[in-house]
Protein backbone atom coordinates (compact mmCIF):
# COMPACT_ATOMS: atom_id res chain seq x y z
CA UNK A 1 0.00 0.00 0.00
CA UNK A 2 1.16 3.65 -0.88
CA UNK A 3 1.49 5.57 1.86
CA UNK A 4 0.56 9.42 1.69
CA UNK A 5 3.89 11.81 2.96
CA UNK A 6 2.92 13.41 5.80
CA UNK A 7 2.44 17.13 4.81
CA UNK A 8 4.67 18.81 7.10
CA UNK A 9 7.39 16.40 6.21
CA UNK A 10 6.32 17.20 2.11
CA UNK A 11 6.33 20.90 2.85
CA UNK A 12 9.69 20.96 4.06
CA UNK A 13 10.94 18.65 0.78
CA UNK A 14 9.12 20.48 -1.40
CA UNK A 15 10.72 23.77 -0.17
CA UNK A 16 14.36 22.66 -0.79
CA UNK A 17 14.22 21.74 -3.91
CA UNK A 18 12.25 24.40 -5.41
CA UNK A 19 14.90 26.89 -4.25
CA UNK A 20 17.91 25.20 -5.14
CA UNK A 21 16.50 24.38 -9.09
CA UNK A 22 17.26 27.02 -12.02
CA UNK A 23 15.06 25.11 -14.70
CA UNK A 24 11.84 26.68 -15.70
CA UNK A 25 9.23 25.15 -18.33
CA UNK A 26 8.81 26.93 -21.28
CA UNK A 27 5.29 28.65 -20.37
CA UNK A 28 2.75 31.45 -20.90
CA UNK A 29 4.12 33.87 -18.37
CA UNK A 30 0.35 34.00 -17.06
CA UNK A 31 0.25 30.62 -16.39
CA UNK A 32 2.87 31.17 -13.57
CA UNK A 33 0.18 34.39 -11.77
CA UNK A 34 -3.27 34.83 -10.59
CA UNK A 35 -5.28 37.46 -9.15
CA UNK A 36 -7.62 37.48 -5.30
CA UNK A 37 -8.84 39.65 -3.82
CA UNK A 38 -8.07 40.70 -0.48
CA UNK A 39 -9.04 43.48 2.12
CA UNK A 40 -6.39 46.41 2.20
CA UNK A 41 -2.90 46.84 0.80
CA UNK A 42 -0.96 45.31 4.04
CA UNK A 43 0.18 42.09 5.45
CA UNK A 44 -3.36 40.94 6.89
CA UNK A 45 -5.06 39.39 4.10
CA UNK A 46 -1.69 39.47 1.77
CA UNK A 47 -0.66 35.97 3.20
CA UNK A 48 -3.98 34.58 2.62
CA UNK A 49 -4.13 36.29 -1.19
CA UNK A 50 -0.56 34.11 -1.77
CA UNK A 51 -1.80 31.06 -0.92
CA UNK A 52 -4.87 31.34 -3.30
CA UNK A 53 -2.85 32.51 -5.68
CA UNK A 54 -0.55 29.74 -5.10
CA UNK A 55 -3.10 27.08 -5.25
CA UNK A 56 -4.44 28.59 -8.65
CA UNK A 57 -1.22 28.90 -10.16
CA UNK A 58 -0.22 25.08 -9.52
CA UNK A 59 -3.76 23.88 -10.46
CA UNK A 60 -2.70 25.97 -13.51
CA UNK A 61 0.54 25.39 -14.79
CA UNK A 62 0.10 21.51 -13.98
CA UNK A 63 -3.45 20.76 -15.53
CA UNK A 64 -3.96 18.93 -12.49
CA UNK A 65 -7.62 19.78 -10.71
CA UNK A 66 -6.65 17.07 -8.21
CA UNK A 67 -4.10 19.59 -6.31
CA UNK A 68 -6.61 21.74 -4.72
CA UNK A 69 -7.79 18.87 -2.62
CA UNK A 70 -4.28 17.67 -2.12
CA UNK A 71 -2.73 18.32 2.14
CA UNK A 72 0.94 19.09 0.45
CA UNK A 73 -0.55 21.83 -1.59
CA UNK A 74 -2.07 23.31 1.36
CA UNK A 75 1.37 22.56 3.50
CA UNK A 76 3.03 24.37 0.29
CA UNK A 77 0.04 27.95 -0.21
CA UNK A 78 0.62 28.09 3.97
CA UNK A 79 4.55 29.19 3.26
CA UNK A 80 3.91 30.95 -0.52
CA UNK A 81 5.38 33.97 -0.01
CA UNK A 82 8.68 31.84 -1.07
CA UNK A 83 7.71 31.12 -3.90
CA UNK A 84 6.87 35.26 -5.17
CA UNK A 85 8.97 36.80 -7.66
CA UNK A 86 6.31 39.89 -7.19
CA UNK A 87 3.10 40.97 -6.59
CA UNK A 88 0.76 43.85 -7.59
CA UNK A 89 -2.07 45.57 -6.06
CA UNK A 90 -5.20 47.13 -8.13
CA UNK A 91 -8.28 49.09 -6.76
CA UNK A 92 -10.53 48.38 -9.26
CA UNK A 93 -12.53 51.18 -7.75
CA UNK A 94 -9.35 54.19 -7.80
CA UNK A 95 -11.27 56.06 -11.21
CA UNK A 96 -15.05 56.36 -8.57
CA UNK A 97 -15.31 59.02 -6.69
CA UNK A 98 -15.93 58.08 -2.87
CA UNK A 99 -19.03 59.30 -1.11
CA UNK A 100 -20.06 59.15 2.19
CA UNK A 101 -17.75 57.75 4.12
CA UNK A 102 -15.80 55.39 1.45
CA UNK A 103 -12.37 55.80 1.96
CA UNK A 104 -12.18 55.65 5.65
CA UNK A 105 -12.48 52.12 5.56
CA UNK A 106 -10.28 48.99 4.16
CA UNK A 107 -11.30 48.77 0.08
CA UNK A 108 -11.29 45.51 -1.67
CA UNK A 109 -8.10 45.10 -3.97
CA UNK A 110 -7.19 43.31 -6.77
CA UNK A 111 -3.31 41.02 -5.56
CA UNK A 112 -1.86 40.00 -8.61
CA UNK A 113 0.97 37.62 -7.58
CA UNK A 114 3.93 36.71 -9.79
CA UNK A 115 5.35 33.34 -8.77
CA UNK A 116 9.12 32.14 -9.76
CA UNK A 117 8.67 29.59 -13.10
CA UNK A 118 11.55 27.68 -12.12
CA UNK A 119 10.49 26.91 -8.20
CA UNK A 120 6.54 26.02 -9.45
CA UNK A 121 7.45 23.80 -11.85
CA UNK A 122 10.33 21.97 -8.94
CA UNK A 123 7.36 22.33 -6.67
CA UNK A 124 4.75 20.55 -8.85
CA UNK A 125 7.87 18.02 -9.87
CA UNK A 126 8.65 17.20 -6.15
CA UNK A 127 4.25 16.60 -5.97
CA UNK A 128 4.54 14.30 -9.04
CA UNK A 129 2.45 16.67 -11.34
CA UNK A 130 4.67 18.27 -13.55
CA UNK A 131 3.64 21.11 -15.91
CA UNK A 132 1.86 20.66 -18.80
CA UNK A 133 3.78 21.56 -21.33
CA UNK A 134 3.17 22.44 -25.24
CA UNK A 135 -0.01 24.12 -26.54
CA UNK A 136 -3.24 23.34 -24.76
CA UNK A 137 -5.83 23.00 -26.73
CA UNK A 138 -8.94 25.51 -26.92
CA UNK A 139 -12.07 24.82 -24.68
CA UNK A 140 -15.44 24.83 -27.23
CA UNK A 141 -18.38 24.83 -25.56
CA UNK A 142 -21.35 23.10 -27.21
CA UNK A 143 -24.34 24.12 -24.96
CA UNK A 144 -27.55 24.41 -25.12
CA UNK A 145 -29.35 26.08 -22.36
CA UNK A 146 -33.15 25.43 -21.23
CA UNK A 147 -35.09 27.49 -19.21
CA UNK A 148 -39.01 27.84 -18.63
CA UNK A 149 -39.85 26.89 -22.62
CA UNK A 150 -37.49 28.72 -24.80
CA UNK A 151 -34.18 26.67 -24.79
CA UNK A 152 -30.68 28.37 -26.36
CA UNK A 153 -27.26 27.62 -27.67
CA UNK A 154 -24.76 29.28 -25.16
CA UNK A 155 -22.87 30.98 -28.26
CA UNK A 156 -20.92 34.09 -28.82
CA UNK A 157 -23.83 36.04 -30.18
CA UNK A 158 -26.69 34.67 -27.88
CA UNK A 159 -27.52 38.03 -25.54
CA UNK A 160 -28.77 35.99 -22.93
CA UNK A 161 -26.11 33.80 -22.52
CA UNK A 162 -23.71 36.94 -21.34
CA UNK A 163 -23.34 36.28 -18.09
CA UNK A 164 -22.84 32.29 -18.93
CA UNK A 165 -19.56 32.95 -21.54
CA UNK A 166 -18.27 35.62 -18.42
CA UNK A 167 -18.36 32.64 -16.03
CA UNK A 168 -16.87 30.08 -18.49
CA UNK A 169 -14.19 32.24 -19.51
CA UNK A 170 -13.29 32.99 -16.19
CA UNK A 171 -13.17 29.52 -14.93
CA UNK A 172 -11.35 28.20 -18.08
CA UNK A 173 -8.64 30.81 -17.14
CA UNK A 174 -8.19 29.58 -13.83
CA UNK A 175 -7.18 26.33 -15.72
CA UNK A 176 -4.81 27.54 -18.60
CA UNK A 177 -7.68 27.34 -21.14
CA UNK A 178 -8.55 29.85 -23.88
CA UNK A 179 -12.53 29.73 -25.01
CA UNK A 180 -13.83 29.77 -28.68
CA UNK A 181 -17.67 30.32 -28.59
CA UNK A 182 -19.43 29.29 -31.48
CA UNK A 183 -21.34 31.40 -33.37
CA UNK A 184 -25.15 30.83 -34.53
CA UNK A 185 -23.73 30.42 -38.00
CA UNK A 186 -21.75 28.01 -36.99
CA UNK A 187 -24.50 26.30 -35.02
CA UNK A 188 -27.02 26.54 -38.08
CA UNK A 189 -23.77 25.25 -40.53
CA UNK A 190 -23.58 21.90 -37.63
CA UNK A 191 -27.19 21.22 -38.36
CA UNK A 192 -27.83 21.21 -34.11
CA UNK A 193 -31.54 21.73 -33.36
CA UNK A 194 -32.78 23.31 -30.15
CA UNK A 195 -33.83 19.57 -28.88
CA UNK A 196 -32.37 16.59 -27.59
CA UNK A 197 -28.54 16.78 -26.95
CA UNK A 198 -26.19 18.32 -29.11
CA UNK A 199 -24.46 15.72 -31.30
CA UNK A 200 -21.13 15.05 -31.98
CA UNK A 201 -19.43 17.00 -34.47
CA UNK A 202 -17.07 14.19 -36.09
CA UNK A 203 -13.78 13.79 -35.55
CA UNK A 204 -12.09 14.98 -32.16
CA UNK A 205 -10.07 18.06 -33.17
CA UNK A 206 -6.51 17.81 -31.51
CA UNK A 207 -6.12 21.71 -30.86
CA UNK A 208 -10.03 21.61 -29.41
CA UNK A 209 -12.03 20.47 -26.72
CA UNK A 210 -15.33 20.63 -27.95
CA UNK A 211 -17.66 19.75 -25.34
CA UNK A 212 -21.27 19.26 -26.06
CA UNK A 213 -23.34 19.55 -23.26
CA UNK A 214 -27.24 20.63 -22.06
CA UNK A 215 -28.06 22.78 -19.03
CA UNK A 216 -30.94 22.59 -17.74
CA UNK A 217 -33.12 24.79 -15.20
CA UNK A 218 -34.87 21.82 -12.67
CA UNK A 219 -36.70 23.03 -10.06
CA UNK A 220 -37.22 19.28 -8.20
CA UNK A 221 -33.30 19.20 -8.13
CA UNK A 222 -33.25 23.25 -6.69
CA UNK A 223 -31.00 24.87 -8.94
CA UNK A 224 -28.97 23.75 -12.79
CA UNK A 225 -28.22 20.35 -13.92
CA UNK A 226 -25.20 19.83 -16.50
CA UNK A 227 -24.88 16.98 -18.40
CA UNK A 228 -21.74 16.77 -20.36
CA UNK A 229 -20.22 14.96 -23.44
CA UNK A 230 -16.51 14.82 -24.55
CA UNK A 231 -14.56 12.25 -26.85
CA UNK A 232 -11.30 11.86 -26.24
CA UNK A 233 -8.59 8.72 -26.63
CA UNK A 234 -11.04 7.02 -28.72
CA UNK A 235 -13.70 7.14 -26.01
CA UNK A 236 -16.87 9.22 -25.48
CA UNK A 237 -17.00 10.31 -21.84
CA UNK A 238 -20.38 11.88 -20.08
CA UNK A 239 -20.80 13.67 -17.02
CA UNK A 240 -23.19 15.45 -14.78
CA UNK A 241 -23.79 17.75 -12.15
CA UNK A 242 -27.19 18.66 -10.87
CA UNK A 243 -28.53 21.22 -8.31
CA UNK A 244 -26.24 24.28 -8.36
CA UNK A 245 -25.82 27.68 -9.84
CA UNK A 246 -24.65 27.51 -13.24
CA UNK A 247 -21.25 28.75 -12.56
CA UNK A 248 -20.39 25.74 -10.42
CA UNK A 249 -22.00 24.11 -13.56
CA UNK A 250 -19.43 25.36 -15.69
CA UNK A 251 -16.69 24.53 -12.69
CA UNK A 252 -17.68 20.67 -13.41
CA UNK A 253 -17.46 20.92 -17.15
CA UNK A 254 -14.09 22.38 -17.41
CA UNK A 255 -12.68 20.37 -14.62
CA UNK A 256 -13.61 16.92 -16.45
CA UNK A 257 -12.54 18.49 -19.57
CA UNK A 258 -8.99 19.28 -18.37
CA UNK A 259 -8.48 15.80 -16.97
CA UNK A 260 -9.44 14.22 -19.81
CA UNK A 261 -7.32 16.15 -22.00
CA UNK A 262 -4.72 16.10 -20.37
CA UNK A 263 -5.24 12.70 -18.98
CA UNK A 264 -4.55 13.14 -15.28
CA UNK A 265 -8.24 11.71 -14.50
CA UNK A 266 -12.02 11.46 -15.21
CA UNK A 267 -14.89 13.30 -13.85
Amino acid sequence: MTRRPDARLGFAALLCIATTTGVSAQQDPALYQATAIVTGTDMRQRPLGFAETLTEVLVKVAGAPKLVDDPRVAALAAQADTLVASYTYVDPRAWFLHHDDQGTYDRSYELTVHFDPAKIDAALAALGAPPWRGPRPLLTPIVIVRRDEDPYFLSIDAPRAAEMREAIIRIAASYGLGVHFPTADDIAAWGLPLVGFPAPLGAPDPHQLRVTGSLAWDVHAMGWVGTWRLSTGGAEHEWQISGVGFDQAFENMIRGAVLLAHGTGTP
